[in-house]
């Protein structure tokens, strides 16, 4: 008797306990802004790469090119709308070249006048000009994929610095505005998959203090970043930090946490932002390199962004592609969508979507959708004071530049997670869910100082003030 007692007991108290780890309590504080978010930012795949990123095809495949009129204007106001920054990859998805191979142009005839088109109807502002390798002329093996450059003399680097500037001028010329730019993606990469150029910490960094002041005196107002791998404690970034005159041409530092766990950014919060001497950090690519999508990873990638925001003060993040070809095996981790190029004829895939059409890979899709909706460019988030930081519960408010209060609330906790949040005043909030299979999903409105939002596993919602009536 006396153990079926304490069994009992014993029972009790763990439901107790799983019930108290079911809900948590918040207050938002709207008197304490912390830093603005400018938008967030996509790639596009402008041109073509093998399945499985092996290879870089003669035939042309690539967005905006291949989809009809029709589905190109979906694909501007129904996909890319929202985003402000379109990460363009030079050397990989533009990679035509002029005749001494020093600069890199359009490779196929209307790829600069697709990619205006799409900026102009999709509403993004800018491009992030990055390289995956610069023209073949610079490099020691003379072409894109693998090596690296060809030498690192003073006069090479003033050479190269001007030839780059040349390429940002070229995307000027064709009606691109150019608001970001990098020396290189991934500068310890080095595989002939794909473009890639290496460099050595030293390297990166004699690079950098050639080239850079070339970028802001041409380009007084772009954002120079390094180093689109490991930041400020690269060994690249480690060089540029004890160089005062290099660190003051450096306004941020980037990272790639290509498909981690977004705890880490929690964990780790404190490793990410140091020694940045007072730059911000954030992360510009992610995306899921083995496997497909799945509702774990839905929930995951929105925590991604949201802990960049959070407990790194980032003012961007970047996924990796809006839309990836069918017939790539890399294309359901990495993609918001699939699009059908003509030459695929395998309809066992997408067997309803039609040669130059798209269509949303929701898993993707949906984790992103509800924050280019809601969260509109130059909003500044606001503080929320957690009774304690659950890792499988995260939490984000902001105030838009139009001064209407909006949160973001995930869960990913195996079971129902109830948000007990005191808003620091009256306000009336619209709720919207998504989850892996859908968007958009009406929650009602509530009105009050206090929101109770009971959400159930795997799902990301969204509470926005009403607009004055």
């Amino acid at each position: 008797m006396r153990r079926s007692t304490l069994v009992i007991a014993l029972f009790l108290a763990t439901a107790g306990l799983s019930a108290q780890h079911r809900e948590g309590r918040y207050r938002l504080h709207l008197d304490q802004p912390r830093q603005t978010i400018w938008g967030l930012g996509v790639e596009i795949q402008s041109d073509s790469i093998g399945s499985a990123n092996l290879g870089l095809p003669d035939k042309v495949v690539a967005v905006p090119h291949d989809l009809t009129r029709m589905e190109r204007r979906r694909f501007y106001t129904d996909m890319l709308r929202g985003f402000r920054y379109c990460r363009l990859a030079l050397g990989l998805y533009l990679r035509g070249l002029d005749t001494e191979k020093k600069h890199i142009i359009e490779r196929y005839p209307g790829q600069m006048r697709d990619l205006k088109e799409m900026m102009d109807q999709s509403g993004m502002e800018s491009v992030a000009a990055e390289y995956w390798s610069p023209a073949p002329y610079w490099k020691s093996n003379g072409r894109y994929r693998g090596g690296t450059l060809r030498s690192f003399d003073p006069e090479f680097l003033d050479e190269l610095g001007d030839a780059l500037v040349a390429d940002l001028r070229y995307l000027e010329g064709h009606g691109l505005e150019v608001s970001m730019w990098s020396l290189q993606n991934e500068p310890p990469v080095n595989h002939d998959k794909y473009s890639t150029a290496e460099y050595s910490g030293d390297q990166y960094y004699r690079t950098m203090k050639a080239v850079a002041p070339k970028i802001r005196a041409a380009f007084p107002k772009v954002l120079i970043h390094a180093d689109s791998h490991s930041g400020q404690h690269s060994d690249g970034g480690k060089r540029i930090r004890q160089d005062p005159d290099l660190l003051r041409l450096v306004d941020a530092w980037t990272w790639h946490r290509i498909g981690r766990d977004s705890n880490e950014l929690i964990d780790k919060a404190e490793w990410f932002s140091r020694e940045a001497e007072g730059k911000p950090v954030f992360n510009n690519e992610f995306e899921y390199l083995q496997g497909p999508a799945s509702d774990r990873r839905f929930v995951n990638t929105a925590q991604s962004l949201m802990n960049w925001l959070v407990f790194q003060s980032s003012p961007t993040w970047f996924w990796l592609h809006a839309l990836k070809p069918t017939y790539n095996a890399e294309a359901s981790g990495y993609a918001l969508g699939f699009w059908r190029p003509a030459d695929d004829q395998d309809f066992s895939r997408w067997p309803d979507l039609k040669p130059g059409h798209w269509t949303y890979n929701t898993q993707n899709w949906h984790s992103l959708a509800g924050f280019l909706k809601y969260l509109p460019w130059d909003s500044v988030r606001l503080h929320v004071e957690e009774e304690r930081v659950r890792q499988d519960n995260r939490i984000l408010a902001w105030r838009t530049p139009t001064g209407r209060v909006a949160l973001a609330l995930t869960n990913r906790s195996g079971g129902p997670f109830r948000f007990h949040i005191d808003l620091g005043r009256d306000l009336n909030l619209s709720g919207f869910r998504y989850t892996p299979s859908e968007a958009h999903v009406a929650l009602g409105m509530r009105s009050g100082a206090t929101l109770a939002a009971e959400m159930p596993d795997l799902a990301i919602e969204f509470w926005v003030e009403a607009p004055n009536p």
